[in-house]
């Protein structure tokens, strides 16, 4: 199972002013980027606060959300789990996936990490300079190692880091 991670941030390494903003901040072509990429992993992996500050989902694609709380009723294309993260992985492949999107949040993203589980990274960068807000990696204990594969421009001002992860 490939797993590829997606993260919009500033210039300045931050991915939202407060962990239940919606990000609206990021440009029309890194959206049309963002959810055609969703298409073809036809899964995404992602925190509750990622979960609760996404108003609206565009169908076409799983989400499983990571949370200690579950919620009283199921959602369509929606699924809770406290699994550990590399059960889950397990479980989508053994479900015929062979990719997944790990779309945030910040302790998402580290956890992925530091569990040795990502293989590559796509990270947008829009012309943005955030002041108090959150860090792309929270509480990262490791350093990690990277191979820049391309660097996608999307428009005159934003751009995507295309990253291997060195195991």
């Amino acid at each position: 199972m490939k797993v590829i991670f997606y993260a919009v941030m500033t210039l300045n390494g931050k991915i939202a002013h407060s962990r239940k903003e919606e990000v609206r901040w990021n440009s029309p072509e890194d959206r049309k980027f963002f959810f055609a990429e969703m298409r073809r992993h036809g899964v995404a992996i992602m925190g509750r606060a990622t979960y609760d500050a996404v108003k609206q989902f565009r169908p076409g694609w799983m989400r499983i959300v990571l949370t200690r709380r579950m919620p009283k009723t199921k959602k369509n294309f929606v699924e809770f789990t406290a699994r550990p993260l590399k059960e889950v992985l397990k479980d989508l492949e053994k479900r015929g996936f062979h990719s997944v999107a790990v779309v945030g949040g910040a302790s998402v993203y580290s956890q992925f990490l530091e569990k040795g589980l990502v293989d590559e990274m796509m990270i947008t960068v829009e012309p943005k300079i955030f002041g108090r807000s959150i860090a792309i990696f929270e509480n990262m204990r490791k350093d990690f190692s990277l191979q820049l594969l391309n660097i996608r421009k999307l428009s005159s001002q934003t751009f995507v880091l295309h990253y291997k992860v060195i195991k």
